[in-house]
C-alpha cells in the first residue's frame, strides 16, 4: 500500500513510522489516522519487525490535530466518533502491540501529538524538542489522545493540570525539563538523534522479542486500570467542547494567527 501522509520503513528488525506532513508540522488528519492504523497492523503481524520507532519529518514531531480540516467539516461529524475510530484506536494499538514502541521527538510536539508520543513505551527527545500540552486549552477543548490518562501518571495530577491549562506562552516544556519531569527517557543532541535512536531501536530489536513484549504487557497491566474508560471519557467530553462557541473562536483565531477571545460559551 502506498502512503501519502506517512513514511514506513523496515530495516534490520526496526520499523520506522515517520509522520510526513512537514508543511503542516505533521498535523494529524483523518487520512493519517487510517495510514497509521494500517502500518501498526503490519507491525503486529510481521514477525520480522521487533521494534517500532515513531517520529516526524521536518521541524516537528506533530502539532496535533489538523484544525483547518476540522474547522472545514464542523457540523458534518461527531468528534466522539472521530476519536473512537481514529486516535483512540491508534493509542490502544500502540499499547497492545507486544513489541517496544519508541517515540523519537525530533521537534515541537503539541496537542494530540503529545498524546501519541505519551502512548509510546519510551520517548527519546532531541535537545531542540519541546512539548506544548496546553494546545488544547488554547482553543477551548480538553486534552485527548490519552493525554488525560498518561500525563498525570508521569508528572502527577497537579503538574499535569498546570501544563494542560496555562497557554500563556511560558508553558512550553523544553527537552531538558521533560527529562527532569520524567516525560522523556533521554535527551540527545539534535545532530546525533537519527544515529542514536536507530542504535536504540536496533538494541531493542535484538533483545528477546517475546520476553520484551510480555514484559510490556505485564507492566502495563499493573499500571493501567482502565485506559478504555479514560479514552471514552475524553471522547464524550470532547463532543461537548466541539459544540461550544469558544471552540469555534479558538480555531478561527488559530487560523487567523490572532489571540482568541473566549467568552465561556
Amino acid at each position: 500500500m502506498a502512503y501519502e501522509t506517512i513514511l514506513f520503513e523496515i530495516e534490520e528488525g526496526v520499523a520506522t513510522i515517520t509522520l510526513n506532513r512537514p508543511e503542516k508540522y505533521n498535523a494529524l488528519n483523518v487520512q493519517m489516522y487510517g495510514e497509521i492504523q494500517d502500518v501498526l497492523k503490519q507491525c503486529t503481524r510481521n514477525q520480522e519487525i521487533r521494534a517500532v520507532i515513531i517520529t516526524g519529518a521536518g521541524k516537528a514531531f506533530s502539532s496535533g490535530a489538523d484544525l483547518v480540516e476540522l474547522q472545514s467539516q464542523l457540523g458534518t461529524f461527531d468528534i466522539s466518533d472521530v476519536l473512537r475510530q481514529g486516535l483512540n484506536r491508534i493509542v490502544i494499538s500502540i499499547r497492545e502491540l507486544e513489541k517496544p514502541v519508541v517515540a523519537v521527538i525530533n521537534g515541537v510536539v503539541a496537542g494530540a501529538g503529545g498524546g501519541l508520543a505519551l502512548a509510546c513505551d519510551m520517548r527519546i527527545a532531541s535537545d531542540k524538542a519541546s512539548f506544548v500540552f496546553a494546545a488544547f486549552s488554547s482553543i477551548g477543548i480538553i486534552p485527548d489522545a490519552g493525554t488525560t490518562y498518561f500525563l498525570p501518571q508521569l508528572v502527577g495530577v497537579s503538574k499535569a493540570l498546570e501544563l494542560s491549562l496555562f497557554a500563556d506562552g511560558q508553558n512550553r516544556v523544553s527537552a531538558e525539563e521533560a527529562l527532569t519531569l520524567g516525560i522523556v527517557n533521554q535527551v540527545i543532541a539534535d545532530e546525533d538523534l537519527a544515529q542514536e535512536t536507530q542504535a536504540i531501536g536496533s538494541k531493542l530489536a535484538n533483545m528477546a522479542t517475546k520476553a520484551v513484549g510480555l514484559t510490556k504487557r505485564a507492566m502495563l497491566k499493573a499500571s493501567e486500570r482502565s485506559l478504555a474508560d479514560a479514552l471514552e471519557t475524553e471522547a464524550q467530553l470532547q463532543s461537548v467542547t466541539f459544540k461550544t462557541q469558544d471552540f469555534q473562536e479558538g480555531v478561527m483565531a488559530f487560523i487567523q494567527k490572532r489571540p482568541a477571545e473566549f467568552k465561556g460559551e
